[in-house]
């Protein structure tokens, strides 16, 4: 299966697992020995500056995000990056993430926008591709303004619908078509 890194990946329907029930995740990396990538819509009720003070001249405004199950003490902070350079890993075009050992004096300058993840999503050697070949996840091209999107709750939804055809449709499904 060819890698998805760079790509989105789209929690379907049929994804029972609660962890990434109505989720869109960046995929960072995606090989042979496995995957990794963080949730883009699920905001946590902790004000960014707050949780990390000494990202505040870097991190834009706004909550933590719960960037998956693995490690959810761990920080990851996902920018849009002026200079590359800056970069400890690229993920696609200026998107990338700050290192540990970033310079936060100078760091300021070298990104546009970030985001501070708690935890990642992560999958094991041929894990991904088993869930997407049983179709849990759809996959879709990345936008520039998906990773920092104003308004994630509605994402899952936003990027379904423009896809068109049959997924507009699902974009428009309620969680809990029980209620419908």
């Amino acid at each position: 299966m060819p890698s998805q890194r760079g790509r989105l990946l789209v929690a379907s329907p049929s994804l029972l697992d609660p962890n990434f029930a109505r989720t869109v995740v960046l995929v960072a990396e995606h090989s042979d020995e496995g995957a990794m990538g963080v949730v883009l819509n699920r905001p946590l009720e902790v004000p960014a500056v707050d949780a990390a003070p000494a990202l505040a001249g870097v991190v834009s405004e706004g909550p933590v995000y719960a960037g998956g199950p693995v490690q959810p003490q761990g920080v990851i902070v996902l920018a849009d990056f002026a200079d590359l350079a800056a970069a400890a890993f690229t993920v696609s075009g200026s998107l990338g993430f700050v290192g540990a050992d970033a310079d936060l004096d100078t760091l300021g300058a070298a990104v546009r926008r970030a985001r501070i993840f708690a935890g990642h999503a992560g999958w094991g050697s041929g894990q991904l591709d088993a869930e997407l070949e049983d179709e849990g996840w759809i996959t879709v091209d990345l936008r520039p303004g998906d990773p920092f999107t104003d308004d994630p709750h509605g994402l899952w939804s936003v990027v379904l619908a423009r896809q068109g055809g049959s997924y507009a449709l699902l974009a428009r499904m309620p969680a809990d078509p029980s209620l419908n």
